[in-house]
């Protein structure tokens, strides 16, 4: 099982009103009445900016066997999510953002990697995409409690914010003209976007990167992992840094 989970309608209900649990999403299944306590914790929800979303019963028993979920699972964070406006204003730094990476040990190594090349925050979609599970805890050998993590329900609308408060928006893209060392990352706060592993960037994030950059290939064999090639663009950022701090 990737993510913690709290299941039952009752317990579901305690744990939103209660406040105290970082939730990831909560499946419904799509075969639930919509009974009272459905509705409530669809609109407790709403209130908290919690995706719910209605799936197969299929989907839940794999989660939680012989149907003791009652038709609903939340899936918990092991960490906090921070608020992009407070990350902004109370840390600020490089930040890394991914569209869609759906492999929980990608986005865990991707993590680690981040932290060890002193980016500041990771940003992840709320809607599409791995978000924190045990797995990308495991995989980040514990770097998701060094770095802030922030989601969100618009990666358009946070990459807007990030450009309202200076920030460089570089998108990592096999399409472009430049190569990813062609850049100065050292005098600049930057925010670098990695896309799905099979279906890249979306165009909506693309139109809105100050710089698209590539890393060069010697066959065609285009098939880099995504948490490879974020590693080669983060630590070019590094090398850039620490030679013009020598």
């Amino acid at each position: 099982m990737e993510s913690a989970v709290i299941y039952g309608k009752n317990a579901v209900i305690e744990a939103l009103e209660a406040g105290e649990r970082e939730f990831n999403k909560i499946l419904i299944s799509q075969t639930s009445r919509a009974d009272v306590k459905i509705e409530r914790i669809k609109e407790l929800a709403r209130e908290q900016g919690i995706i719910f979303q209605f799936v197969a019963v299929q989907k839940l028993n794999q989660l939680v066997p012989d149907g003791r979920h009652q038709g609903v699972i939340a899936q918990i964070s092991p960490v906090r999510y921070m608020d992009l406006e407070d990350f902004i204003q109370n840390i600020g730094g490089n930040i890394v953002i991914l569209d869609g990476v759906e492999d929980s040990h990608n986005v865990g190594a991707i993590i680690r990697t981040a932290v060890c090349a002193g980016i500041r925050g990771i940003i992840l979609p709320s809607r599409r995409g791995v978000l924190i599970n045990s797995t990308v805890e495991k995989t980040s050998a514990g770097a998701v409690n060094h770095i802030s993590i922030i989601k969100t329900n618009s990666l358009v609308g946070a990459v807007q914010k990030l450009k309202e408060n200076n920030y460089w928006v570089i998108a990592s893209d096999h399409h472009a003209k430049d190569n990813y060392y062609d850049i100065d990352y050292s005098d600049m706060n930057f925010a670098l976007i990695m896309g799905a592993e099979h279906a890249g960037i979306s165009k909506s994030l693309l139109k809105l990167a100050d710089f698209k950059i590539k890393i060069p290939m010697l066959t065609n064999f285009n098939s880099l992992n995504v948490s490879n090639a974020a590693a080669i663009i983060l630590f070019e950022s590094v090398r850039e840094k620490v030679r013009r701090e020598a």
